[in-house]
């Protein structure tokens, strides 16, 4: 990304943070504590003066029961009503942080790229970058997107997955889908009786392609 497009992406980010604010009707205090900042930092995440990093944008979607894909792709807000776990943000946060840090640094190890390299190829310093690898600083999340391009990686693969913002955006996804599923589908899965065969479905998934023509095979044997 060029500066330019990093500005322009810095002000859709901040429009859909602030429509994920109002719809979800939480105050910019709210939010700004919820994600363990000051409410002008915030502020200026909405107005597209800066930008959040990851772990930031992972920790508000949680706190707003919103899909992360809100911030890249068209899906709709969960209407889930559950209640949210109180975290410690400020240090699951940090953890985000080293965490995706580490996760950059292998990256770039990975497509054996210098990091000269990718510092003229994103205009970050090669100083900013070394702190973000080191985790000693966040990664606006237009940066990482721009750093993660010239490398040829996805944002997805770098969002949370075993914490508590990961687990709860997998269940999301998880009930996303079912609802996605035909009404006859979601009717079968629903009823208990069924159980035994979605089991069963799950087992037959697990084998191997051989296993499974030796139990067709055998099927086969019986029927015959």
């Amino acid at each position: 990304m060029t500066n330019a497009q990093i500005t322009i992406r810095e002000k859709k980010l901040g429009l859909l943070i602030r429509d994920a604010r109002m719809a979800e009707r939480r105050s910019i205090k709210e939010c700004a504590d919820a994600i363990g900042i000051k409410p002008g930092l915030f502020r200026a995440y909405e107005e597209g003066r800066r930008a959040p990093s990851l772990p930031e944008l992972e920790t508000l979607v949680y706190y707003l029961k919103l899909p992360i894909s809100h911030f890249w792709g068209k899906e709709t807000k969960s209407d889930s009503s559950s209640p949210v776990e109180l975290l410690d943000t400020s240090r699951l946060i940090a953890l985000r942080q080293r965490m995706i840090g580490a996760l950059l640094r292998q990256e770039r190890n990975n497509v054996n790229m210098a990091i000269r390299h990718l510092a003229n190829e994103t205009g970050i310093s090669p100083a900013r970058l070394k702190a973000y690898e080191l985790g000693e600083r966040p990664i606006p999340v237009p940066e990482l997107e721009s750093i993660l391009a010239v490398m040829g990686s996805r944002i997805d693969t770098f969002f949370d997955q075993s914490g508590p913002v990961g687990q709860w955006m997998t269940s999301q996804r998880g009930l996303q889908k079912f609802i996605e599923l035909p009404e006859e589908m979601q009717n079968f899965v629903c009823q208990a009786v069924n159980r035994p065969y979605l089991e069963l479905a799950m087992k037959l998934s697990d084998m191997s392609r051989e296993k499974l023509r030796s139990v067709a095979e055998g099927l086969l044997d019986i029927t015959l």
